[in-house]
């Protein structure tokens, strides 16, 4: 009952071509391809990072310009041929919210700070969202729009029931919702981590968003002073998902607190920087290539995803 739950949720709510259904590497040794499944590519000779600077305060320093930065790729330096520091592009938002069990009395203070941050956050005209529900299931509970308001009602009609299927929700987010939307590709994800049914592994889930430029947030709602240490795993999960896409894990003391984390995310996303570079490594191998951007200046720091998968090619 539970896969036929999954496929119809799937098939109604996230229907894409299948000729997007990306190909299921394990990192760091690759597995077995699907031949079923075609790969999704990226273009081996242009690498586009997505990353925020911040001072020892955390601070986000948003003047720097091209000459700032230094990009290598597996060690080797890399020559930067596109940079934007422009803080009003698109945003392609997408909201992953846990509606499992495991949330039960918590998901009204969940549902009020995710509302707030559509209505603080979103720009109408420029930026739009999705919302993405999950339990054992995964749903559409709001397609794309850039109506506050209307995102905000979807969210006050879920409920909690059943297990948790994370990195699925996730990675069909990403798959079936981001893949070829324009502007900057955002994950935005409320849950306790804690993931039990899904079919997708982390991997899977890293890899996607890598592929498609995604950078991952996360609202943990697991803050061991009041759920105890028992949840780290789930925790665990999270900062994996989002250190690994360039992304971000908030873990809010109180859970009145989510609404701060919401506007801290909202802020970085207004602080963001774009460079890209043509890969010296022109080999299509499939595979995982590590990448690593400094400032001239010490004291800041940068935060982006830690690399891409090159494409593989399709010549024997």
């Amino acid at each position: 009952m539970r896969n036929i739950r999954l496929l119809l949720a799937i098939s109604v709510c996230l229907v894409l071509p299948a000729s997007l259904a990306a190909q299921k590497n394990k990192r760091p040794a690759p597995a077995k391809e699907d031949s079923s499944e075609q790969t999704l590519s990226v273009n081996v000779d242009l690498v586009n990072v997505l990353f925020t600077v911040a001072d020892k305060n955390g601070r986000f320093i948003t003047n720097l310009q091209k000459q700032d930065f230094k990009v290598s790729e597996d060690y080797t330096s890399q020559s930067i041929t596109n940079f934007s520091n422009e803080t009003n592009l698109p945003l392609s938002i997408g909201l992953v919210f846990d509606t499992s069990a495991s949330i039960l009395g918590k998901l009204k203070f969940e549902q009020e700070a995710a509302g707030e941050f559509f209505y603080t956050s979103l720009r109408r005209g420029t930026d739009k969202a999705f919302v993405v529900t999950f339990d054992n299931t995964v749903g559409l509970a709001q397609d794309f729009t850039d109506n506050s308001e209307v995102l905000t009602k979807s969210l006050n009609k879920v409920h909690s029931a059943g297990t948790t299927a994370l990195f699925d929700a996730v990675y069909l987010a990403i798959a079936k919702k981001l893949v070829g939307q324009e502007g900057r590709h955002v994950v935005i994800v409320i849950s306790d981590g804690d993931d039990n049914a899904s079919e997708r592994s982390s991997d899977d889930t890293i890899e996607m968003a890598q592929k498609t430029d995604t950078v991952i947030y996360a609202v943990g709602t697991n803050p061991t002073e009041l759920f105890g240490s028992d949840k780290d795993r789930g925790n665990k999960y999270l900062k994996r998902l989002t250190e690994e896409t360039g992304g971000r894990l908030f873990l809010p003391v109180k859970l009145e607190d989510l609404t701060q984390s919401f506007l801290q995310i909202s802020e970085e996303l207004r602080s963001q920087y774009t460079l890209g570079y043509r890969s010296t490594n022109t080999k299509r191998d499939g595979a995982y290539r590590r990448i690593k951007i400094t400032t001239t200046n010490k004291l800041f720091r940068v935060r982006a995803r830690d690399g891409y998968y090159a494409s593989r090619s399709t010549l024997n």
